[in-house]
């Protein structure tokens, strides 16, 4: 998402129904989860009161997930969340998520910094720049544990063998990377 791009404004009307500003139609939790997957920032307000409901609604989400078996959150994460709601480690719990996803981001561009070393044109054994999209959302879903969109089967071709030793490669590189 670019820097200059604000959030989607979605308001939340009496009846509870989530209104999309900018296209003018109602949409769903579904939808309002796509959207972020795609990349967009979100912004949930009480069209009445005004008060932001952005994290409730991502929580929401979240938990719908999680019951739908999109198992993302191991359960010593979540009771380890939880515990942190009732001591001094609250404080220190949203700046140390905050700091792991960064760290997480910036592990996964540099990996790709690494391959571009590597493999000056990357994008060219996976068929130009949208074969690579697909690949790399692939890679997301698998180390996501398929959270969010789940591609359709589809036949195991030669293109697939090259995948599967890319993501071993991925996960050597990715635990030589835990263990420093």
């Amino acid at each position: 998402m670019s820097k200059e791009q604000k959030p989607l404004l979605i308001k939340r009307y009496a009846s509870r129904r989530l209104y999309n500003t900018e296209t003018s139609d109602y949409v769903t939790l579904d939808d309002i989860a796509r959207f972020i997957r795609e990349g967009r920032d979100v912004q949930i307000v009480d069209l009445k009161t005004g008060d932001d409901l952005t994290r409730q609604y991502l929580l929401q989400i979240i938990t719908e997930h999680e019951s739908r078996g999109d198992n993302v959150l191991p359960i010593n994460v979540l009771t380890d969340l939880v515990r942190s709601y009732t001591d001094t480690a609250q404080s220190l719990v949203p700046d140390f998520l905050a700091q792991s996803f960064d760290m997480l981001k910036k592990q996964q561009a540099e990996i790709m910094e690494g391959l571009q070393q590597v493999m000056p044109d990357p994008m060219a054994p996976f068929g130009g720049f949208e074969g690579w999209q697909k690949k790399q959302q692939e890679f997301m879903s698998a180390m996501l544990g398929n959270w969010g969109a789940r591609p359709a089967e589809e036949e195991k071709g030669p293109e697939d063998s090259e995948l599967d030793a890319i993501k071993k490669q991925l996960a050597e590189l990715q635990a030589k990377l835990d263990k420093l």
